[in-house]
């Protein structure tokens, strides 16, 4: 029988074996202190953080921990060259975390991409 969906961002990383909570638990501060004003909330059945849209999403995997940030590879590749990626994902091991500066300058890339896209919609809208 399946667990229900995580109710909250609590919820998910309660469910978690002690070292992938203790590594998202980190991220997840990581992400907050990044982008103070951003909400969490379960988005895909994951936990997310959202700021004039997603903004980013982090979980857990049987073998992993991963980061969502979206499409950053790019703009992050020479800085992600030692960890497990693939379109909008960055997979790590939690006792290999990513290291925290990378994780600021992914989620204020995230938040300033957001704001040019919510700009682009407004100015649509008129």
């Amino acid at each position: 029988m399946m667990k229900p969906p995580a109710a909250s961002v609590d919820d998910y990383l309660a469910r978690l074996p002690a070292d992938q909570r203790a590594a998202l638990e980190v991220l997840r501060g990581q992400i907050r202190a990044a982008a103070p004003e951003a909400v969490e909330a379960i988005s895909y059945g994951l936990p997310t953080f959202k700021l004039n849209g997603n903004l980013v999403h982090f979980g857990a995997a049987a073998k992993h921990c991963a980061f969502y940030p979206g499409a950053v590879m790019d703009v992050f590749a020479e800085r992600l060259a030692g960890f497990d990626t693939a379109k909008g994902t960055i997979r790590f091991q939690p006792a290999a975390p990513l290291p925290p500066d990378l994780v600021e300058d992914i989620v204020r890339h995230r938040v300033a991409r957001n704001v040019e896209i919510a700009a682009e919609r407004a100015k649509r809208k008129l």
